[in-house]
């Protein structure tokens, strides 16, 4: 039985891979997520991979915005012209040529700008030998999380095998530049839990959502943790909650207005086990717009049992394969 949580707080889209977004007041959601979200992307030429802001912090400095509205049709092989505002005040259009010498001086590295492949193209996707080898070691890993030598490694268990696969082959899964699923949903809440672990309110723009909730009586400090296998009715589009958002080093980075802040690292960690916010599918697609009522429908205790028992068998094997490897490395 569903029931209502909230609201709708903010909308928002990132046109370009880890740069910085802008948020709507209203979007079209479909089974790849918001209707322009991420159909840009920024290529590393010397790695030969897509780059992140796990690697090049400095991209989140810079943002993006369409230049015009996004039609219905755009989406893998149709990327429509964006704007990029570097941190020096210069407007870049993706249609100059130019925005790939500005963003190589920005990046510290040759780079380039490019837009989503059709879906069946994957060759912006696939890593080279050496990116695999790298993705799925434990120095990537602690790098990727913030984490010292002396650290155990993350809890990885709420990652589907699926996802698991697709990091050792792709940089991004096919036919998308986002990291694991189409939408990011996070609350008001939970920002403000961790703004309150390090006595400091918390920007939005660190954590990246695509959807900011605002629930009327939160029943806990980290309200979406509970939602794994919940279905949420947001406007007219229809969520399904795939997993925790397991967090990397990139809220602790600086985007324009607020510097490095390396405590959110280890708030996140120590106040919620890495993760903030809900990754989730779009079963059912349809606009939403801010201020729309939101309403949930919980897993039943025979899915959540079912998840439970699947996810500690992930971890026992996550934690063979990660310690064996740290053995190796060394």
């Amino acid at each position: 039985m569903s029931m209502s949580i909230g609201h709708v707080a903010e909308l928002w889209r990132y046109p370009v891979k880890s740069l910085g977004g802008g948020s709507v007041d209203q979007a079209e959601l479909g089974p790849r997520g918001v209707l322009g979200d991420r159909l840009w992307a920024v290529r590393d030429l010397e790695r030969d991979v897509t780059a992140s802001a796990r690697q090049l912090p400095v991209l989140l400095t810079a943002t993006a915005r369409y230049v015009g509205p996004v039609s219905s049709d755009a989406g893998p092989g149709n990327a429509p012209d964006v704007e990029i505002t570097f941190p020096d005040g210069t407007v870049v259009s993706s249609s100059d040529d130019g925005v790939h010498t500005k963003l190589s001086e920005l990046a510290g590295r040759d780079v380039r700008l490019t837009p989503l492949p059709p879906a069946e193209d994957t060759s912006l996707h696939k890593l080279t030998p050496a990116e695999r080898s790298e993705t799925m070691s434990p120095a990537f890993l602690r790098a990727a999380f913030g984490i010292a030598d002396d650290e155990k490694l993350p809890d990885l268990s709420m990652v589907r095998v699926s996802d698991v696969v697709n990091f050792a082959r792709y940089s991004t899964p096919p036919g998308t530049f986002v990291d694991l699923a189409p939408v990011h949903v996070l609350s008001q809440t939970s920002l403000a839990t961790i703004g309150a672990e390090i006595g400091s309110d918390m920007d939005v723009r660190r954590f990246r959502p695509n959807v900011l909730l605002a629930l009327d009586d939160p029943d806990d400090e980290l309200p979406e943790s509970h939602w794994t296998g919940a279905r949420v009715a947001i406007g007219e589009a229809v969520l399904d909650v795939l997993m925790p958002t397991i967090r990397c080093v990139v809220p602790s980075r600086a985007q324009p207005g607020f510097e490095v802040d390396r405590r959110i690292t280890k708030a996140v960690a120590v106040r919620a086990q890495r993760c903030l916010g809900v990754y989730c599918g779009v079963p059912s697609g349809g606009r939403v717009r801010v201020g729309d009522e939101v309403s949930i429908r919980h897993a039943t205790a025979g899915r959540k049992a079912l998840a439970d028992a699947a996810r500690r068998a992930k971890r026992v094997t996550f934690g063979l394969v990660t310690g064996a490897t740290e053995r190796f490395s060394h």
